[in-house]
């Protein structure tokens, strides 16, 4: 069974493989198919718009969040592809995280000419959130 920092590192490899490939330019949910499909191909359990419950301080279920993919059940993959990445897109998978209890996010960019990729981490004992690269 691989770690979670190896996991993330097989989703990573993976993701920028496909970058190279088929480049800037394409719609996000082609780039989510085309990863979903490396990520099986590779033997790893990969969920695409899978509802998340988000939930409240007290535990009390507010609505579902619908994942881009989640990987091996660890691992929240947030999608975009847009020119560059903005805070408000790192303050919607921080907000993910903590909502649905996660500890592991990827925040991707297909659509810049150079690939963009960063891991956050939550930890519900400190309830702090911290970019892993």
């Amino acid at each position: 069974m691989m770690t979670v920092r190896e996991l993330c590192d097989v989703v990573r490899s993976t993701a920028f493989a496909i970058h190279v490939y088929h480049g800037s330019g394409h719609l996000e949910k082609v780039y989510e198919n085309g990863l979903a499909h490396r990520l099986r191909k590779l033997g790893l359990d990969v969920q695409q718009q899978q509802p998340i419950p988000v939930l409240d301080q007290d535990g009390t279920v507010l609505g579902d969040y619908y994942a881009d993919l989640v990987v091996e059940g660890v691992v929240l993959v947030e999608l975009k592809a847009v020119k560059t990445l903005l805070q408000v897109h790192v303050a919607q998978v921080l907000g993910y995280l903590k909502s649905t209890r996660m500890e592991h996010g990827l925040l991707m960019n297909f659509g810049a000419p150079k690939f963009q990729i960063r891991k956050y981490a939550y930890s519900q004992h400190a309830s702090e959130m911290t970019p892993d690269y």
